[in-house]
């Protein structure tokens, strides 16, 4: 076996490699030892760590190792061998070793649900203490390279970062709509509990990053919610809530299936109109829960006969009475929630005109309610041409000495003037009666 005289290292390749032993080690007591810039060089024999070099060309002899005389008894000038290994650490700081975290459990704040997460990001490692490293991460291995590195401590840090990531959304009570805005302070939350762990193996954590925080979608359960959230958001942009969006799949169902009848020909037409019949039944009341899907505001409070505020389940499956009796309803002016307890809409400034059957709120002009259909006290009848309003009993309209119209041509949901050749409210679509 030849004495190795020179003794270096130059990385190749761009797999990043924090460890490199050098494959021999009979080495001479003037080997030169050549230390790139960002490496350290450790020196084992039998066991013990003989010294460390930084950057720079150095000789292995008694003079700078005296340790080598003790070991192995060599003389002065003499260009004895001797057994010994060379280990190179790298220190260059790496920023690019990706992470993930796939079916964390969480109980979301805005969705009051238990939510699988998947999060993924970035880190960096670099070695702070090179002699630490070696003796226990490195061990016997020949080479020691970043993905020996996670693959080592996947499990650890799996556990660590999902821990982490729990306690930071429950102590700041945020959730998964709010979660991206809070990046930031979860990146920094993360890397200081996580820099606790590498620094035992002689390692620091400069940088840390959360970059992306999404629904698990590995799982038949994660699709299902991701689904779900998705079709909120859209009721929720377009305005139109479940129940319709049920009865429109209904529908649609009902022209399709009756459609494929006489080879599409009139079958189609005869889905169509049984189709539309089947919407002006709940619009009108006539089936399906009694008008209530089609409704826009069918989570409206119901009140006792009377009046008298007592507050009793909505018909078509409403909102549940909060307490005190006070319910959320929707301004007719705005369609915002605002309690029932108040007589002016907080949003708009709109006054609370309430139904006595349901307490829906209704406009100023309405002669029946729009949920219920129940006739509204007090209510002004106006003019069709003017809109000036007419006082009980008069036959013609004081402003502008138009005939009143009777009961028969006005809505019996809305109150609005129906012309005599229409078949439908034209403010609000009920069939004239």
């Amino acid at each position: 076996m030849a004495i190795i005289d020179c003794v270096s290292w130059s990385p190749q390749g761009r797999e990043v490699i924090y460890a490199y032993k050098y494959p021999h080690d009979n080495l001479s007591t003037y080997t030169q030892l050549i230390v790139n810039e960002s490496q350290v060089a450790l020196l084992f024999s039998k066991g013990q760590l003989m010294g460390k070099f930084g950057p720079g060309k150095h000789t292995l002899d008694t003079e700078n190792l005296p340790i080598l005389r003790h070991l192995y008894g060599f003389p002065f000038g003499g260009k004895n061998p001797f057994m010994a290994q060379v280990w190179f650490v790298n220190l260059i700081e790496t920023f690019n070793i990706p992470w993930k975290l796939r079916q964390l459990a969480v109980h979301d704040a805005d969705y009051q649900t238990h939510l699988p997460l998947a999060i993924d990001g970035q880190y960096g490692l670099r070695v702070t203490d090179p002699e630490k490293f070696v003796i226990k991460m490195v061990g016997t291995r020949n080479i020691f390279t970043q993905r020996d590195l996670t693959e080592q401590f996947t499990g650890e840090f799996t556990t660590k970062a999902k821990s982490a990531v729990v306690q930071f959304m429950i102590q700041n009570n945020v959730g998964f709509k709010q979660i991206s805005a809070y990046l930031d302070p979860l990146s920094q939350a993360l890397q200081k509990q996580m820099n606790e762990f590498w620094t035992e193996m002689g390692l620091e954590l400069p940088k840390f990053y959360v970059s992306n925080i999404d629904i698990d979608t590995s799982t038949p359960e994660g699709r299902k919610i991701k689904e779900a959230i998705a079709t909120q958001s859209s009721m929720s942009i377009t305005g139109h809530t479940w129940q319709q969006e049920q009865m429109f799949g209904t529908a649609n169902s009902a022209i399709s299936q009756v459609g494929n009848i006489g080879g599409g020909g009139t079958g189609g037409l005869l889905g169509g109109l049984m189709a539309i019949n089947m919407m002006n039944n709940m619009t009108s009341g006539g089936g399906m829960g009694g008008g209530q899907m089609m409704n826009p505001q069918f989570d409206q409070p119901t009140f006792g006969p009377g009046g008298g505020g007592a507050a009793r389940p909505a018909a078509g499956g409403g909102a549940q009475p909060q307490q005190g009796g006070v319910r959320m309803v929707y301004c007719s002016a705005c369609a915002r929630k605002f309690p029932s307890s108040m007589e002016f809409c907080p949003n708009c400034g709109n006054k609370y005109r309430p139904c006595p059957n349901c307490g829906t709120d209704n406009p100023e002009d309405a002669r029946r309610c729009v949920n219920c259909g129940t006739p509204l006290a007090g209510a002004p009848k106006k003019c069709s041409h003017c809109h000036t309003a007419i006082p009980q009993g008069c036959t013609f309209c004081p402003g502008c000495g138009q005939p009143v119209l009777q009961d028969n041509n006005a809505c019996s949901r809305c109150g609005s003037v129906i012309p005599p050749s229409a078949k439908f409210c034209p403010r609000c679509g009920n069939k004239r009666g």
